[in-house]
């Protein structure tokens, strides 16, 4: 398991490379698809505040094999949740 200081950074990597990617979207685009990925940036560092907050406060503190398994699964939903709001993007880029 990789270490809470670890995953904390690894957690604001990802949503920063996603807001970063959102940014530049809205800086080339105007109108309606600006105001929805707006939405998706505000919605993107909620979850973001959230996943750290969760990093805090692990569920089983006592028992050091439930917090491997906390740890692990909120990797893996890390990574699921930041794959899905970069398909977000993506579909917002590709309507027209």
């Amino acid at each position: 398991m990789a270490s809470v200081k670890n995953l904390k950074k690894d957690i604001d990597f990802l949503f920063f490379e996603f807001i970063s990617d959102c940014f530049l979207f809205t800086s080339i685009h105007t109108g309606e698809k600006r105001n929805e990925v707006q939405n998706l940036i505000e919605e993107a560092v909620s979850m973001r505040n959230e996943f750290i907050d969760r990093v805090n406060h692990p569920d089983g503190k006592d028992n050091p094999a439930l917090v491997k398994a906390y740890y692990t699964s909120l990797s893996k939903e890390l990574m699921e949740k930041v794959d899905s709001y970069f398909e977000k993007l993506s579909d917002i880029s590709k309507s027209k």
